[in-house]
């Protein structure tokens, strides 16, 4: 997004996973629209080098690497947000991938426990482990943001091995509705986005052929989409999931 089309002046946005592709399409567009910005990816080289090209194109943004699965880390990284800029008012789960899983596909039957519960821990556990930290700010100032970046996976089912992933982002789904109800009335929204594939490192023409509009989704729509979301302009917007997938599933 090159242009202000919404208002976050004065707001701090955290987005996890945003040391590239779609995380970083996010920062951009929340730094675009005026948000002081909070770069957090378990790569502390691609949060600083993320962090430091958004600074050269005149932004406001802040490095906080870490991994969001522990939890010390994670009072680290809102720690690092509030010294920073203050409290957290835009809460941006990203970050969706574990390390060492570059694709997350592995079928259930031959998951390894470990994979299993990194799986959860990121697509889970994380989210409600960050929430936690950031509500009681939001509560205070009577403004929140939770969005959560989910995928079409657990919509459709597929046979590309997601099935863990699937189901831990489903769960996320169900916190995010729920969580609306309890904390809509204070002025915070919580939503997702379900993405449909994207094309965040390459060209993939194959998977084009299935979206209504001819191509995949790039991290720039993805930021759209988020800023959106994020915005004073959808306060009425909330316990929602926000199909991003080109039209390729229409239900």
């Amino acid at each position: 997004m090159s242009r202000k089309l919404f208002e976050l002046e004065g707001l701090v946005a955290l987005v996890t996973g945003a040391g590239q592709g779609m995380g970083l399409g996010v920062a951009r567009a929340l730094a675009t629209q005026g948000a002081r910005v909070v770069i957090n990816d378990y790569y502390p080289e691609r949060a600083e080098g993320a962090a430091a090209q958004l600074r050269e194109e005149g932004f406001e943004v802040c490095a906080a690497p870490g991994d969001i699965t522990d939890a010390e880390v994670r009072e680290s990284i809102v720690a690092t947000a509030e010294r920073e800029y203050g409290p957290v008012n835009i809460l941006v789960n990203n970050a969706g991938v574990p390390p060492g899983m570059p694709n997350s596909l592995s079928h259930f039957e031959n998951l390894a426990d470990e994979d299993f519960e990194r799986q959860l821990d990121l697509n889970l556990r994380a989210i409600l482990g960050l929430t936690r930290l950031v509500m009681d700010g939001m509560v205070e100032q009577g403004f929140g943001r939770i969005i959560i970046i989910s995928s079409e996976s657990w919509r459709q089912g597929l046979q590309f091995g997601l099935t863990n992933y699937a189901a831990a982002k489903s769960a996320a789904l169900g916190f995010m509705r729920h969580l609306a109800h309890e904390v809509g009335r204070k002025g915070i929204t919580a939503n997702a986005v379900s993405l449909g594939t994207m094309n965040n490192f390459g060209d993939y023409a194959e998977y084009a052929k299935a979206t209504a509009v001819g191509r995949t989704g790039t991290p720039e729509d993805v930021g759209a989409a988020v800023a959106y979301l994020a915005s004073r302009e959808a306060s009425w917007m909330s316990g929602q999931v926000l199909p991003l997938n080109g039209g390729s599933i229409t239900s």
